[in-house]
């Protein structure tokens, strides 16, 4: 993959089509991509409906816990404005060749590997300014370009929202993809999540489950949770749509301490409740990927109003 800033059609009015070069690159990008998503099977496509309830903390430790757990796990930072992982893991990252002739991905533990657009940036301020086809083609060629090799599954961080980002990675993951949504206490958020389910029922995207984040605060003197926020909105609600809910995880300290040092919570406080709070989120998902199946099956999403 190139730099991205630097590729034809990737300033603000660009979209990187309409040469036959151009039409090329594309059909070789599609034939890479069908065959490295073979190899992947399952792809957990990580959502919010809107920013700032954790949905990139979320997604770094769900992957670390899978690993810890004996799976192998690739983790795609495909939050195109806003990349948070390599901070969160503390990656400082220059893409090498891989054995597929693609990119390497950054191997950060046992089992574990992540990608994430900012390692093709040239510098950690520098913002993507791009329209709804360069997202697209610039998703294509990450997941097309990166040698991932076998993996039990693809942990993706997508952008918050159900725009153009959320749109394409439903598109070119294809089969063996399911949602898991991030939602925090408050009425706003979880009726920002009633929409990302809304989106997941309309593009027949299966629902693996809804994390209910930041649910209560965790006291770091004596360890007593206390409700800062109304809490079981987002466990409600996944009831009432029939969906899974994967569990609360409470709002720790230790939870931002431990991405402040670039170490996922799991690895870092082993043990401790919020780390179970994680683990036991991710049980559907071991159960899930004991099968040697593509499809994935759970509940698709039926939103009412």
């Amino acid at each position: 993959m190139r730099d991205p800033q630097g590729n034809p059609g990737a300033g603000a009015g660009g979209d990187g089509h309409g040469c036959a070069h151009a039409d090329g690159d594309a059909r070789r990008q599609h034939d890479a991509l069908e065959v490295k998503m073979l190899l992947i099977r399952h792809k957990f496509l990580v959502l919010s409906g809107k920013g700032g309830v954790g949905k990139s903390t979320v997604a770094v430790n769900l992957a670390s816990a899978l690993a810890s757990a004996g799976r192998r796990v690739g983790l795609l930072d495909v939050d195109l404005h806003g990349p948070s992982v390599p901070g969160l893991l503390g990656l400082d990252y220059a893409p090498q060749p891989g054995r597929a002739g693609g990119i390497a991905p950054a191997e950060v533990a046992d089992n574990l590997w992540a990608m994430s657009i900012q390692f093709f940036l040239p510098a950690d301020d520098d913002a993507v300014i791009w329209r709804g086809p360069r997202k697209y083609s610039a998703i294509r060629e990450m997941l097309s370009a990166v040698d991932w090799g076998h993996l039990d599954c693809l942990v993706v961080d997508a952008p918050p929202g159900t725009g153009d980002e959320a749109l394409a990675l439903v598109e070119l993951l294809g089969s063996g993809t399911g949602a898991i949504v991030v939602s925090t206490p408050q009425r706003v958020a979880v009726s920002d999540v009633r929409k990302a389910l809304t989106f997941c029922a309309t593009l027949e995207l299966p629902v693996l489950g809804v994390i209910e984040n930041m649910s209560g605060f965790v006291c770091p003197h004596c360890g007593e949770t206390t409700d800062v926020f109304l809490s079981g909105g987002a466990e409600a609600m996944a009831a009432d749509l029939g969906v899974p809910f994967l569990g609360r995880i409470p709002m720790d300290p230790a939870v931002v301490q431990a991405g402040e040092r670039g170490v996922p919570h799991v690895v870092a406080c082993a043990g401790s409740p919020t780390a179970e709070a994680f683990e036991n989120a991710i049980e559907p998902l071991l159960r899930m990927t004991e099968r040697p199946a593509h499809g994935v099956h759970a509940v698709a999403a039926e939103p009412t109003a």
